[in-house]
């Protein structure tokens, strides 16, 4: 069974305060983009790597993953304005053979193996794709404006994170009906996929804000 993986990696990081693209955030002295290069790399489960980067660092991706030996890494594509297209510019680059995509952000750097076995377990069974969540621990209000209109019942609802594992072909067909998503299980459930959840990974941190990396940075440090 053949594994690609695809990384989102054109986030632009204006929230971080940088003068370049999130995927290049200085993450203990490396990019960002370097700590998923390399995870994905290593696993056992992975036979290939298309990364999605922001316009114009096509090639720093292509450097950097020779820099760290990903020998996985087999094109960087330009992303684009939008998640969805991002992601529908990399699987234009994975071939027809390919059995699994897995998309994963470069933003939520700690994926481990464990998670992406998980993942492909339940493909595995039936299910046409899967992703990993959390459960929500706080109170959920819904607001408009200031006001505070609705506790909402937080039984059933989850946080979603990445990496998300898919059958090809029916991430394939998700893509390119062209609608917009914040992930990609959002597009296979509109077109009625069975999506499986599995449970999430604390650790694997979003990094939005300068809190974030710094937080990753902890996760990282030994003990």
């Amino acid at each position: 069974m053949s594994v690609w993986a695809v990384i989102v990696a054109a986030g632009r990081g204006e929230r971080l305060g940088l003068d370049r693209p999130k995927a290049f955030a200085n993450l203990r002295d490396r990019p960002l983009l370097a700590e998923s290069l390399e995870r994905l790399e290593a696993s056992d489960w992975i036979d290939s790597i298309v990364v999605a980067a922001p316009p114009d660092w096509e090639e720093p991706v292509i450097l950097l993953a020779e820099e760290l030996g990903c020998g996985k890494v087999v094109e960087s594509v330009t992303g684009g304005a939008t998640r969805a297209a991002s992601v529908r510019a990399a699987l234009a680059e994975v071939p027809d053979d390919a059995a699994v995509i897995l998309v994963h952000d470069a933003a939520r750097p700690l994926v481990s193996e464990d998670l992406i076995e998980r993942l492909l377990t339940a493909l595995n069974e039936g299910w046409d794709g899967a992703v990993p969540v959390l459960p929500l621990l706080d109170t959920v209000k819904r607001i408009e404006g200031d006001q505070v209109v609705e506790t909402v019942d937080r039984d059933g609802l989850a946080t979603v994170q990445t990496p998300q594992a898919f059958v090809a072909t029916a991430l394939r067909e998700a893509v390119a009906a062209g609608a917009d998503a914040t992930d990609c299980s959002a597009l296979v459930e509109a077109r009625g996929g069975r999506v499986k959840a599995v449970p999430g990974d604390p650790r694997l941190v979003k990094v939005t804000e300068p809190a974030d990396l710094e937080a990753v940075e902890r996760l990282l440090s030994p003990a």
